[in-house]
């Protein structure tokens, strides 16, 4: 999951490395393995009044991640059409099993809508598309992918932002040095970014019902409305936008959610 605004803006990364460099020269980005020990040392430097020592031992143990960087510059199912994706995802398969979990765990969908106002069918459409409910959570080393991607140029400022808030994450206890995640860091059953595992989460995200209330907390933070609309063009499309960036991901959670929900 990465959140849609803060991918788009060139000239807003730009500025978030200017604000990088402001107190210490930022450390350098680069486009292969070459570079990333140097990198490491002085992304160290600069994070050592930000972080502590045991979140800065966490950094130094990463090494360069070659399999997120092949995975981030391969992500090709995106381009595919709607029908595609869905039946590339499984999407019938979810829905068919989304409603069997919705029915399973009433009580807890009923407690998570009474008190963030979003129901089980896009809940179980995220929980289902992220990780098959939990099947397949990713075998990276999460401060190696993280900080592979916050080294890689391409995304170098919206991935500095997702090392510090993983790097608080350690300093917390809820990483450490060998947390375990996806191919961009991603954690948990509904698969946060370590950003929004600072902003949002509720709870476990390794459990259904943590990451399931984190996800509505995510969305009701993003502008969900209880009782307004979730497909396109209606009051909560807004909110499971700032979920992925890409529309093809949007409109499928919308989809599948409303077929689990019975609307459709």
């Amino acid at each position: 999951m990465i959140r849609i605004r803060e991918m788009i803006s060139s000239a807003a990364v730009a500025l978030s490395a200017m604000t990088l460099a402001g107190v210490a020269q930022a450390a350098q980005c680069g486009n292969n393995s070459a570079g990333f020990d140097n990198w490491k040392q002085q992304f160290a430097q600069e994070a050592r009044g930000r972080v502590g020592p045991t979140a800065i031992s966490a950094l130094m143990g990463a090494t360069y991640a070659r399999a997120t960087i092949s995975a981030d510059r391969g992500q090709h199912g995106f381009k595919l059409t709607l029908d595609q994706f869905m039946a590339k995802r499984g999407g019938a398969a979810i829905v068919s099993r989304g409603k069997a979990l919705k029915k399973s765990n009433a009580a807890l969908f009923a407690q998570i809508e009474q008190r963030y106002g979003v129901p089980a069918g896009p809940l179980l459409a995220i929980w289902g598309m992220e990780t098959g409910f939990g099947a397949v959570r990713g075998h990276q080393h999460l401060i190696s992918a993280v900080a592979t991607l916050a080294y890689d140029c391409r995304r170098s400022a919206y991935f500095t932002d997702q090392l510090y808030a993983a790097l608080k994450l350690v300093e917390q206890g809820t990483f450490n040095a060998n947390t375990i995640g996806s191919m961009h860091g991603e954690v948990g059953q509904t698969q946060f970014m370590p950003k929004t595992v600072l902003n949002y989460a509720v709870g476990s995200l390794e459990t259904p019902s943590g990451a399931l209330m984190s996800t509505a907390n995510f969305l009701k933070a993003h502008g969900w409305s209880r009782g307004a609309g979730y497909q396109p063009g209606e009051g909560n499309f807004a909110a499971i936008q700032e979920w992925n960036a890409a529309s093809v991901y949007q409109r499928a959670i919308a989809i599948i959610g409303a077929r689990i929900d019975g609307d459709r």
